[in-house]
C-alpha cells in the first residue's frame, strides 16, 4: 500500500494523533522563527469536526488541513511527522491535494508558509507552486503561493 491509498477523513479519534504530528513537523522552526507556527495552536478538534482535516498512515504520520473556496482549494496546514520524511508521505498528500481540488471543480490550491521555513519553500517550487507575494501578518513573514490544477497558466 502507498501513502496515498490510505488518505481518509479524520474522525474524532484521530485528534490526538492530528495534534501530535502537527507538533512533531512543526516545532522544529519555534527557536527559527520565534514564536510558535500557527498550525501548531489551531482547534484541531474542530478542523476534525468540520471535515477539513485528511489523514494518511496507522498510526497517522501525515495530514492536510483543507478549506475550499469559491475560486480555490487553501491548504491551510500539511503536516508529516519527522519519522516519516522520506517516504513519500509529503508527496502523497501534496497529490492528494492537486486531485481534491480537481473534484472540487476548482481551479488551483493556494497556501503560505513561513519566509524561515526554507525547507517548505524548496518543496513546494519542486512540485509546481508558483510565489504570489510575500506579505506580514502581525509576526507572521509569509510567502504565499498558488498552483494551477485545472490546465490553465
Amino acid at each position: 500500500m502507498t501513502p496515498t491509498d490510505d488518505i481518509r477523513p479524520a474522525t474524532g479519534a484521530d485528534v490526538p494523533a492530528v495534534r501530535a504530528v502537527t507538533d512533531a513537523a512543526y516545532h522544529r522552526y519555534i527557536a527559527r522563527i520565534g514564536l510558535r507556527p500557527a498550525p501548531m495552536d489551531r482547534d484541531h478538534a474542530a478542523d476534525v469536526a468540520a471535515g477539513m482535516v485528511s489523514v494518511t498512515g496507522d498510526p497517522v504520520t501525515g495530514l492536510v488541513v483543507l478549506v475550499p473556496h469559491e475560486d480555490h482549494l487553501y491548504l491551510e496546514s500539511i503536516a508529516v511527522h519527522p519519522d516519516a520524511h522520506g517516504h513519500g508521505v509529503g508527496r502523497a498528500l501534496l497529490t492528494f491535494v492537486e486531485r481534491r481540488a480537481r473534484a472540487l471543480g476548482l481551479p488551483e490550491v493556494r497556501l503560505l508558509t513561513n519566509a524561515l521555513m526554507w525547507e517548505n519553500q524548496k518543496i513546494y517550487a519542486r512540485y509546481g507552486y508558483e510565489i504570489v507575494e510575500r506579505r506580514k501578518d502581525g509576526p507572521y513573514d509569509r510567502i504565499h503561493y498558488r498552483k494551477r490544477v485545472d490546465g490553465g497558466a
